[in-house]
């Protein structure tokens, strides 16, 4: 009897302590559970936010397109182009008429040897010393690249995304449609794409200069810039391919095609692979190309519109001869030479 109570109390006993167990090992669990579950929480709160593309967090403008909408397009290509064409003519005769103006104001042989008295000029400040240092198409490329630069960096405040996209992306089914044609020219969002651009312009730059001369130049590029930005918007309403456009490519290539053509027999390399060279004539033809089979096959690698539109302009500015100013420059100048020693 007693062995008998002695056994039932011990049962007892393991049973309790198993009931115990379970419910201490449940209340350990929910802790463990409760924990665990904050802890990811904070590890959730503590993981970097990945930011939004910035195309798609405004709200970008959309809407039909069909050929009327071409009408503003082109007057507004037609007129951006007349008018750099036509301070193309101003400045270059002002340049050449002061230019030829400081020749017949220069004083004469016997003066030159002569120390003027109270003309003493102050030292010119470094920034300006790095000016004068520097050729004439870098003068031309650095305001370029700075605008490029600014442009830039507003992409990357965000409260100015939505006039970015608006403003300065070619949209031709937005509500701004003109403005945006020259002002993507000078936009880029990419820092590869920016960097690409420029080092090409960089590159080409001085070749198409000593041709053309800076105020031809600058006519050019502008209005090539406009000119592709129309070749896009029409091959997007032609399609009704909507879409967004920015970069100066198309402007880029129209210098690289007037070089191309220009000097067809100038030998070029790719910048990764500095071995293989190549002929200019041959290169142009090869990007023309590539650009040709992208408007027919439909891709959308780049705007492949854009850039076979500069670089038909580009041609046609080489073929045409610019605007016949610059080959007559030198007789301007000889005839003011002429004029100077006949004064004598």
């Amino acid at each position: 009897m007693l062995l008998r109570n002695v056994w039932c109390a011990a049962e007892l006993t393991g049973c309790c302590k198993q009931l115990l167990s379970k419910k201490i090992g449940n209340v350990r669990y929910a802790q463990w559970e409760l924990r665990q579950s904050f802890h990811n929480a904070n590890r959730r709160s503590r993981r970097p936010r990945i930011e939004p593309n910035p195309f798609t967090l405004p709200q970008i403008e959309s809407g039909p397109l069909n050929t009327s909408s071409l009408i503003k397009p082109l007057l507004f290509t037609i007129g951006v182009t007349t008018a750099s064409l036509t301070t193309c003519v101003i400045w270059e005769y002002e340049n050449v008429r002061s230019h030829a103006t400081a020749l017949l104001k220069r004083p004469s042989t016997w003066l030159n040897g002569q120390k003027r008295i109270g003309n003493h000029k102050s030292e010119p400040g470094p920034i300006k010393k790095w000016w004068k240092s520097l050729k004439t198409s870098e003068k031309v490329f650095y305001p370029i690249l700075a605008a490029n630069l600014l442009v830039f960096g507003a992409w990357r405040v965000k409260s100015l995304q939505s006039f970015m996209i608006r403003y300065f992306c070619s949209n031709p089914s937005g509500s701004s449609v003109c403005l945006p044609m020259v002002l993507s020219t000078f936009s880029h969002y990419s820092a590869f794409h920016l960097a690409a651009n420029m080092y090409v312009l960089y590159s080409f730059m001085p070749a198409a200069m000593a041709s053309l001369g800076k105020e031809q130049f600058v006519a050019m590029y502008m209005s090539a810039g406009v000119i592709s930005s129309f070749a896009s918007v029409l091959y997007k309403v032609l399609l009704n391919q909507p879409g967004l456009s920015l970069g100066a490519s198309g402007a880029i290539m129209s210098v690289l095609s007037y070089v191309c053509v220009q000097y067809p027999d100038t030998r070029l390399s790719i910048i990764f692979l500095p071995m293989f060279s190549f002929a200019a004539g041959s290169a142009i033809k090869v990007i023309m190309g590539v650009d040709l089979a992208g408007v027919v096959l439909g891709w959308k690698f780049f705007d492949h519109a854009a850039h076979l539109g500069g670089a038909l302009f580009g041609m046609a500015w080489c073929y045409w001869g610019g605007l016949h100013i610059w080959g007559n420059r030198d007789k301007f100048l000889q005839y003011y030479h002429n004029l100077r020693k006949d004064s004598r």
